[in-house]
């Protein structure tokens, strides 16, 4: 049987929650986790004031809000940041693909030169010194956990 990745961080926040000794420690989550219906159905209140990393600015674009609404109402709820990075990612891969063509040696060229507007801002990418790969290296974040007063909302505790 395998375990999902969410199901083992359940595990270990209920541990922690648990255990009076680690009372004053703050555990973090990978970027969205808690962000999911099923962190909240596992955790509760429990899952709560743990923060973690959102790709989202302050304002969603004009884009970013058109995408927002059809998600949410194909969805029956609002969309994770991570509906986002999926919307952003196709816009990249389908702009890399009209503007350089298919074949390994142009695609591998466009990283340089493709620019997107996407759902949370403009998408250039970049060669980070020290990473092999191109990353859109600026993406808004912020640094987010759901309100222990109302774990059904999220607190935005930093934004950079």
């Amino acid at each position: 049987m395998r375990t999902s990745s969410s199901a083992w961080a359940a595990v270990v926040v209920k541990a922690v929650r648990q255990d009076p000794r680690l009372a004053g420690i703050l555990m973090g989550a990978p970027a969205g986790q808690p962000e999911f219906a099923d962190w909240a159905d596992q955790l509760g209140e429990a899952g709560a004031g743990v923060p973690f990393l959102r790709y989202l600015p302050e304002r969603l674009t004009p884009l970013g809000v058109r995408i927002e609404r059809a998600l949410g109402e194909r969805l029956a709820a609002a969309p994770s940041f991570v509906a986002f990075e999926g919307y952003d990612a196709i816009a990249v891969l389908a702009e890399a693909l009209r503007s350089h063509g298919t074949d390994r040696s142009s695609m591998a060229e466009a990283w340089s030169s493709v620019t997107v507007e996407g759902t949370r801002g403009r998408i250039r990418f970049c060669h980070t010194p020290g990473i092999g790969v191109w990353q859109w290296a600026w993406p808004p974040v912020q640094v987010v956990d759901r309100d222990p007063s109302r774990p059904d909302r999220f607190r935005v505790l930093h934004t950079a």
